[in-house]
């Protein structure tokens, strides 16, 4: 059995995340800050039959998430799945004229540094099992930058850019990356980007492994 590793573990996409992988016959590694939190939600998979066990990390520390995501693989099996999807915090979006070089260095290591050290933790296995999915998930800001929210745009536009190069690179090692655009909020009452849609769309890039970027809906005009 092979795990799929949650980066981002919440009640909303992520347990929907979790649910839709964990219901196909995955192990779930739940990752997140709050232990207290990832009880909860390994309970809540529990009653739906889903085997998740959560792994405490930040993704504002990266050591802490290759720690997390070798002990996963250890308890759990190896990660055949990587989605890395932390919520972003309020601060990284102010406007650009008020943005210094140091108010983008959370940015950085949350949406360059902590991808990166998650995907070097998991590719070796990955290379081992012969096959792997890395999924991106971010905001609309990561192809129309917004002025308004300067972090997210500089740090997501450079998350794109690391994922692109992992799926031109690893393809020809059965290793697909892919990333989801979601261009408004996730809502439980839209359409396309409720949880359990987006969860859906997920699992399909996983399992149909055509092409890098993905919408979930259009970018508005």
């Amino acid at each position: 059995m092979t795990t799929f590793a949650l980066i981002g573990a919440g009640s909303g996409l992520g347990l929907a995340a979790a649910r839709r992988f964990g219901t196909a016959g995955h192990t779930v590694a739940l990752i997140a800050r709050g232990a207290e939190h990832l009880d909860d939600l390994t309970s809540e998979l529990a009653r739906d039959g889903v085997q998740a066990r959560g792994f405490t990390a930040d993704a504002l520390d990266p050591a802490s998430l290759a720690t997390a995501l070798r002990a996963a693989a250890d308890a759990l099996g190896p990660v055949e799945i990587l989605q890395y999807s932390p919520a972003v915090r309020a601060d990284f979006m102010k406007p650009v004229l008020d943005t210094t070089a140091d108010d983008l260095d959370a940015p950085l290591t949350f949406s360059v540094k902590g991808p990166v050290t998650a995907v070097r933790a998991v590719l070796p296995g990955m290379r081992r099992l012969g096959r792997g999915t890395l999924l991106f998930v971010n905001g609309g800001s990561a192809v129309r930058p917004h002025p308004e929210r300067a972090g997210t745009s500089v740090a997501f536009a450079a998350e794109s850019a690391y994922a692109r190069m992992l799926h031109d690179t690893l393809a020809p090692e059965n290793i697909h990356a892919a990333q989801l655009i979601v261009p408004g909020a996730i809502h439980p009452d839209s359409e396309h980007s409720n949880p359990d849609a987006l969860a859906r769309r997920l699992y399909a890039l996983h399992t149909d492994r055509d092409g890098f970027r993905h919408y979930a809906e259009a970018l508005p005009d």
